[in-house]
């Protein structure tokens, strides 16, 4: 799907849903704005628009077609005989956090941002894209007046978009403090795992997407006007707050992992403790036993007429003092 807009430099509608063999002309236009965004296109219309319409570095293309790992920034400048005009391309990623597969879903934004325009190419839907789109359409305060506006906004809403997913993160944290005080046991242990793991693929998402973004706040590039920095640095300082909570997430987590570790070392000794003092008490009772099952040929008091019975009172009684000794001691 490929939607169009063009917009006047004060940041009013001029054209929606434009004819492709249109765009030429109103890329001419240094009076309007042009962002045009591709959300799974076809091959045709990706080699129309962003070779034929654009004409981008084929190495830029190529970055953009093909998902990468790692969000990055690069700004391509015309030398002579290059078809193009200035533009940066950056990758970015949107997260979404899922409790119920317990993973951290992450989708790739490219971005082509010119003097006059603004492609972002987009294999899945995204909020991001759209909601921008929406108040650039309904908005009073013209965020479309500018390609470098346009661009701040999406990274905006791209970061609040964390949030959502974050506070899921945030229960699911919780509800493990409570499980593994209450309820250790192996699925905890592999959900402590799990969970980990996903905050530690979220921190290795974000701090590439930092460095991204600090490039911006530092005004790095001449695209981006020098009077909409301060809010490319405000995106900045939220996306490094997020890394913050991640950080915090991960030493929760390591925090919950070491009490499951001790409430299992508690359990076993709990065990080890009781099987020792069955073995203990039980003493008496293999000892005479044993004593016994030897047969000796001479054993006077199997002949005393009460041999059994106080021989059987005794390892009663040894049995008795050896509980409520360590009953007094506490040990159970």
């Amino acid at each position: 799907m490929v939607r169009s807009f063009a917009f006047t430099t004060q940041g009013r509608l001029h054209t929606k849903d434009i004819a492709p063999f249109l765009i030429p002309t109103l890329l001419a236009d240094t009076n309007l704005f042009l962002w045009v965004d591709l959300e799974s296109p076809t091959p045709e219309e990706t080699h129309f628009y962003l070779e034929e319409v654009f004409r981008f570095h084929p190495l830029s293309i190529e970055d953009c077609v093909t998902e990468s790992p790692s969000p990055k920034v690069e700004e391509y400048q015309a030398k002579e005989g290059d078809l193009f005009t200035n533009y940066l391309f950056m990758v970015i990623h949107a997260v979404d956090y899922s409790r119920k597969d317990g993973v951290f879903a992450t989708s790739e934004l490219n971005f082509f941002l010119g003097k006059n325009f603004l492609v972002t190419y987009h294999v899945v839907p995204l909020k991001s894209v759209s909601n921008t789109a929406e108040r650039c359409l309904r908005s009073n305060v013209h965020i479309a007046r500018a390609p470098d506006r346009v661009a701040h906004t999406l990274l905006d809403t791209l970061v609040e978009n964390y949030k959502p997913a974050l506070d899921e993160l945030s229960l699911e944290i919780a509800e493990l403090e409570q499980q593994v005080v209450q309820q250790p046991g192996r699925e905890t242990l592999n959900r402590i795992i799990q969970i980990k793991k996903e905050v530690l693929h979220l921190r290795q998402i974000i701090g590439p997407q930092r460095e991204v973004l600090s490039r911006f706040a530092a005004g790095e590039f001449k695209l981006i006007r020098a009077h909409l920095v301060p809010y490319y640095r405000d995106v900045y300082d939220a996306l490094f707050h997020i890394n913050e909570l991640a950080q915090t997430y991960t030493d929760t987590l390591t925090g919950i992992l070491q009490v499951y570790l001790n409430m299992s070392s508690n359990q076993t000794g709990e065990v080890v403790k009781l099987l020792t003092m069955i073995t203990v008490i039980t003493t008496p009772l293999m000892m005479f036993g044993t004593w016994y099952g030897m047969n000796f040929k001479h054993m006077p008091e199997i002949e005393w007429h009460y041999g059994y019975s106080i021989v059987a009172l005794l390892t009663a009684a040894s049995t008795a003092v050896t509980y409520w000794y360590f009953k007094r001691r506490h040990w159970f």
